[in-house]
């Protein structure tokens, strides 16, 4: 093993919102005090508790990825297992996420507000 997986950056636009928006979605804390990253207006955290930490960090001029466009590419997306599809996808509109693409096997990739894919698998 060479490292350990420290947290996951996404860059977005804002990252307090950002930050608030996967609270809503995985749970947490955001911005819980930590010695290894100062936060503020271009930096937010957020402590999952049972899994990674996130940071968000605001990018002037960001560029939002635009699923399946090559010419913006996805960078990265996150796969979450839910109970029931249907209503996790109620829930992640209501916090801003925007429906890309549902799929014929059941699951079902979104945005979030700053423009990430994220897919739901059921």
């Amino acid at each position: 093993m060479i490292g350990k997986l420290q947290c996951v950056v996404l860059d977005c636009p804002d990252a307090g919102a950002l930050a608030l928006f996967y609270q809503s979605l995985l749970g947490g804390e955001v911005d819980r005090p930590d010695p290894r990253w100062a936060v503020g207006d271009g930096f937010a955290t957020l402590h999952t508790g049972d899994g990674p930490v996130f940071a968000f960090q605001r990018v002037p001029g960001y560029r939002a990825p635009r699923w399946p466009d090559a010419a913006y590419p996805q960078q990265f997306h996150l796969d979450l297992d839910v109970e029931d599809i249907g209503r996790a996808q109620e829930q992640v509109l209501a916090l801003g996420a925007v429906l890309l693409h549902v799929d014929p096997a059941g699951w079902r990739v979104f945005a979030d507000p700053a423009g990430h894919p994220f897919c739901l698998l059921g």
